[in-house]
């Protein structure tokens, strides 16, 4: 299993409990999590169901760049972090 957690500037739109996600590609583990919570799909995802360009997605710490395909594979254990990426200066 695999553990999806919304950062709190997500959750104060949506509140979003810590997931349990059975193990596979970052796409459809992404999928399962939103399916449990489907107000939060539209902040993390854009109409063409790629990574929003202000969120960010972390797997075991690392920056996921792949905003669209998210082939990345997880393996049991691995931990899923989604936050709203901050900008400007």
């Amino acid at each position: 299993m695999v553990q999806v957690e919304f950062a709190p500037a997500l959750q104060r739109h949506v509140a979003a409990p810590l997931l349990t996600i059975e193990a596979g590609p970052l796409r459809d583990v992404l999928d399962r999590a939103l399916d449990r919570v489907p107000p939060m799909r539209r902040y993390v995802l854009d109409e063409q169901g790629a990574v929003r360009k202000h969120v960010a997605v972390f797997v075991n710490g690392e920056l996921q760049q792949d905003r669209a395909r998210l082939a990345c594979l997880l393996r049991t254990g691995d931990r899923i972090y989604i936050v709203q990426a901050l900008s400007g200066g």
